[in-house]
């Protein structure tokens, strides 16, 4: 982990929340790679569970909504982690995180004191806020801890819309709060982040066979990811441990380096919100039946999905000039599909060409400019953000038209035309275009 924040960092991958005035817990800003990964992320989200699909409407909802859905649905009374407070230096854990308990009290015996510890109590994770010029109770709402409410309070107006007969989905891309007790793990877990998220409304008498496919959708979306499914196990949720809503929760637990963790959820919610925020059946169907459509909520977090794939794409080599450091990401989801270099930037015929060929491929797919410093650093920065690809413009092109591309794995390079170079990389790569 220490490696991956490092590089995360020094890259522009990641960066620290408000680092300028000392940071604040919980937070993170993303930095220009950081963002393109996350870009590619859900652009093959949104391609491979909205645009391929005949079954799938999307909306984008507000991130403040009126307090009362978080009353109907169960989060002002229910959405609560237990506190346990250190009585000698006030410091507050969730009481479930024993890592941090754990640390906090061998903190207090290298200093020779002892941990005490307060009563555990319920801490509600709603962010509170106000809406309009008088903070009181009348204007108080909460930032969304989920995307899910929002999709709910809007299927009948998708419904009325679209025309959908069940089974179909309602898709939705954005942020939500959690005001996170310890927020630890880098952006494992954070204040802050984003989420991936489907409602699947089916008949009651359809939800096993639709969440088994949703279980094979999400598998085969962890290996388009890059991830290692040895490094992947399915977690029944045991009952007592089930969320409110919830009568079926599968976790897609990975292997991160401080623990077996969740990735992913996939939940079987029946019709808990719907029947919470409709006092009538939303739903006819072509008989003329009026009822209440089940859920199957498949869950995707942006940001434990990017932290996934760093750990996953992050290699050492050793090599005769020291250790090289590169980054095996999928071509699809590399911040960029190739680099662009003239040998020498100083020779302006070479440079030219050189500029020829980014300006070829640049409409087609994701590349980069680089001419800073020698070849052999420019290789190795390219490595280190997971370029697949460097493509260097030398003498020999002015000549026969023909660059040298280099492997990022293998560091291999090889001949091929101009003309051939769209053809190799996207032939060689599922890239996003």
């Amino acid at each position: 982990m220490t490696k991956i924040v490092s590089l995360c960092k020094r890259r522009g991958f990641i960066f620290p929340g408000s680092e300028l005035y000392g940071g604040l817990a919980g937070t993170w800003d993303y930095g220009p790679l950081g963002v393109a990964l996350k870009s590619n992320i859900k652009k093959m989200w949104w391609r491979r569970f909205v645009h391929m699909r005949d079954d799938m409407e999307a909306v984008d909802t507000a991130i403040i909504m009126n307090p009362r859905v978080w009353e109907a649905s169960g989060h002002v009374e229910t959405f609560t982690d237990p506190l346990v407070e250190c009585k000698n230096c006030h410091e507050r854990f969730r009481a479930d995180n024993e890592d941090a308990i754990k640390d906090h009290k061998e903190w207090h015996n290298k200093k020779k004191e002892k941990a005490e510890w307060a009563e555990a109590r319920q801490f509600n994770l709603l962010f509170r806020t106000f809406t309009g010029a008088v903070e009181d109770s009348a204007s108080q709402t909460y930032l969304r801890p989920e995307t899910a409410q929002g999709i709910f309070i809007n299927f009948k107006n998708v419904l009325e819309t679209s025309r959908r007969q069940l089974p179909f989905g309602i898709a939705q891309i954005g942020k939500a709060f959690r005001n996170e007790i310890t927020p630890r793990d880098f952006i494992f877990r954070s204040r802050e982040f984003e989420q991936m998220e489907i409602e699947y409304f089916v008949r009651e008498e359809e939800w096993k066979e639709y969440f088994e496919h949703w279980t094979k959708e999400m598998e085969q979306w962890i290996r388009d990811m890059g991830i290692d499914m040895s490094r992947m196990e399915k977690y029944d949720v045991p009952k007592d441990e089930l969320a409110h809503y919830s009568r079926r929760t599968i976790d897609f637990m990975y292997d991160f380096p401080f623990g077996r963790k969740e990735l992913y959820g996939l939940a079987y919610r029946t019709d808990f919100d719907l029947k919470n925020h409709f006092t009538e059946p939303p739903y006819r169907d072509e008989k003329g039946n009026s009822f209440y459509p089940h859920v199957i909520e498949p869950s995707f977090g942006i940001d434990r999905t990017v932290l996934a794939v760093l750990l996953e794409a992050y290699r050492e080599q050793d090599s005769e000039k020291g250790k090289r450091v590169y980054l095996s990401l999928p071509s699809r989801l590399a911040p960029f599909c190739a680099a662009v270099f003239p040998l020498v930037a100083n020779k302006e015929n070479i440079r030219e060409k050189a500029r020829s060929v980014y300006e070829l491929l640049k409409p087609r797919m994701r590349v980069v400019w680089d001419d800073r410093g020698n070849i052999g650093k420019r290789y190795y920065a390219q490595d280190e953000i997971g370029t697949p690809f460097c493509i260097t413009i030398d003498y020999q092109t002015l000549d026969d038209d023909t660059v040298t591309i280099r492997d990022r794995n293998t560091a291999q390079q090889e001949r091929i035309q101009i003309k051939e170079i769209k053809d190799y990389i996207i032939n060689t790569s599922r890239i996003i275009q």
